[in-house]
C-alpha cells in the first residue's frame, strides 16, 4: 500500500523559509513523477513542483527561482525547500505520486497523480 507524509510545515514570516519533506512507502515504481500542490482556503488545488525519475523538474510560475523541489532516493523521501516566502503562499500543502507514467517533464495537472498524502499546513504572515 503506498503512503505519503508531509511533515515540515508551519508558520514563517515573510521573506523566511521552510523544507518541507514527503517520506515515501510501499512504492515500488522505478520510473515515476512526484509533486507537490497545494490548497489555499477557498481555492483549488494547484501544482506547485514537480520532478520525475529522469531527474527533470516543473515549476508553478508563481513559484519559480524560489522553490527548489528534490528527491533522496536511498531515503524515499521528496523535499520541497521553499524560500522568499509570501503570504499568498499560505495554504495546506501537500505531496503526490503518480502510477509509474513518468511523463518526459512531470505533471502539474493533479489529474496526473493517484497518490496523496494528508496535507501539511503553512501559514506565511506580513
Amino acid at each position: 500500500q503506498v503512503q505519503l507524509m508531509e511533515s515540515g510545515g508551519g508558520s514563517v514570516q515573510s521573506g523566511g523559509s521552510l523544507r518541507l519533506s514527503c517520506a515515501v512507502s510501499g512504492y515500488t515504481y522505478s520510473r515515476y513523477s512526484m509533486g507537490w500542490f497545494r490548497q489555499a482556503p477557498g481555492k483549488g488545488r494547484e501544482g506547485v513542483a514537480a520532478i520525475n525519475s529522469y531527474g527533470r523538474s516543473a515549476y508553478a510560475n508563481s513559484v519559480k527561482g524560489r522553490f527548489t523541489i528534490s528527491q533522496d532516493n536511498t531515503k524515499k523521501t521528496l523535499y520541497l525547500q521553499m524560500n522568499s516566502l509570501k503570504p499568498e503562499d499560505t495554504a495546506t500543502y501537500y505531496c503526490a505520486a503518480d502510477e509509474g507514467v513518468a511523463s518526459w517533464w512531470p505533471p502539474l495537472r493533479e489529474g496526473a497523480y493517484n497518490y496523496w498524502g494528508q496535507g501539511t499546513p503553512v501559514t506565511v504572515s506580513s
